[in-house]
């Protein structure tokens, strides 16, 4: 059998942070941001009081109560995130602990591939129903980014894409083969895998370039620091981007991955009734959308409302499709990712 999304649920927090507010704390502009991403706003989450996990629990209850189930009749848990609230444990065990259903003792996954994590994430389950292994799946996309961006001049390029906010997903079993998740295809490259990635704090400890750079000890040193000072007084502690090179490589890889589906299926671009694309950029996704010839209804970008929030904007933007009357019965909806490592999928849905 198929599997199918039976409820969907998001999350965003109160606190609107626009481009002019972020002129307070470097070289920017409304116009500047705009021209470039297309964003005009962002949501940042309570620094005391939101967390990603916390977030993740609104978005999971909405789908849960949706999907026409209990807390209790979840059976496994898959949570995508850049974002942990901890190093380590990752967030699935800490929402599983938040939803009160620790008694089941259900499993809990979790998934590190940044922007295409909902949709990593969604081809896990996927096959884990289509296995009969499990029969009521919570997936999540959560991301608390403002706790992490460098808000200065320096980190501009970065902070103002990224804001704050959670999705879910309950997935179940869909006994008519024509409907529910037609094919999922995931995809990696590793070759410029630093040219969009938080690197440091790591436990590479140099490996991956020469140690001075880092301010590590050396060899005859017991231990190790996880923090240097020289990475406190650089800000390599920020995330950091090649945008130009993100950029030529996501327009590339969406349009493919998204044909790659469509002929896996059989079907044909002007068939997708909507395309909900990982929001990255609103230029990556008006480029995508002109490839395929699709009109401004057949294409759901919100980024403009919450800049790119990573793994949570593919469930924030289905979501908020589903419930503005844009994704209806019979419907194929299409979700298309790509992101850090460079990884990048898509997804068809028979609604």
């Amino acid at each position: 059998m198929n599997s199918k999304i039976a409820g969907l649920g998001y999350y965003v927090p109160e606190n609107v942070v626009t481009n002019n507010d972020l002129t307070q704390y470097m070289d920017t502009s409304d116009e500047w941001i705009q021209e470039r991403t297309g964003i005009q706003e962002r949501r940042y989450a309570s620094k005391h009081s939101e967390s990603t996990t916390s977030m993740a629990k609104f978005a999971s209850e909405i789908a849960i109560e949706r999907a026409g189930i209990s807390k209790e009749d979840i059976d496994f848990i898959i949570f995508a995130t850049l974002s942990p609230d901890y190093y380590f444990p990752g967030c699935g065990v800490l929402l599983q602990r938040e939803l009160g259903i620790t008694k089941t003792e259900i499993g809990a996954l979790d998934i590190r591939n940044q922007c295409s994590g909902f949709v990593y994430g969604l081809s896990v389950a996927d096959q884990f129903i289509k296995s009969g292994m499990y029969k009521n799946i919570l997936l999540v996309g959560s991301e608390k980014h403002s706790m992490g961006l460098d808000y200065t001049t320096r980190g501009r390029n970065v902070t103002v894409i990224f804001g704050d906010g959670a999705g879910a997903a309950v997935i179940q079993p869909e006994e008519d083969d024509s409907k529910g998740i037609l094919t999922t295809h995931l995809h990696s490259d590793g070759t410029h895998a630093e040219e969009l990635a938080f690197i440091s704090p790591g436990a590479h400890g140099g490996y991956f370039g020469d140690t001075e750079k880092y301010g590590f000890p050396g060899e005859d040193t017991p231990g190790g620091l996880f923090v240097t000072q020289k990475m406190m007084d650089e800000g390599m502690i920020f995330p950091n981007m090649n945008g130009q090179l993100v950029f030529k490589n996501a327009v590339v890889r969406f349009a493919r991955v998204i044909k790659e589906a469509l002929a896996k299926t059989g079907l044909s671009g002007d068939e997708i009734s909507l395309l909900v694309p990982h929001q990255a950029n609103l230029r990556i996704s008006q480029f995508v959308q002109k490839s395929f010839g699709l009109r401004d209804d057949q294409v759901y970008n919100n980024i403009q409302k919450y800049g790119n929030t990573t793994a949570a904007s593919i469930p924030i933007a289905l979501t908020e499709a589903w419930e503005e009357g844009k994704v209806n019965e019979g419907d194929l909806v299409c979700l298309a990712a790509f992101g850090s490592g460079f990884t990048w999928g898509s997804a068809l849905i028979r609604w």
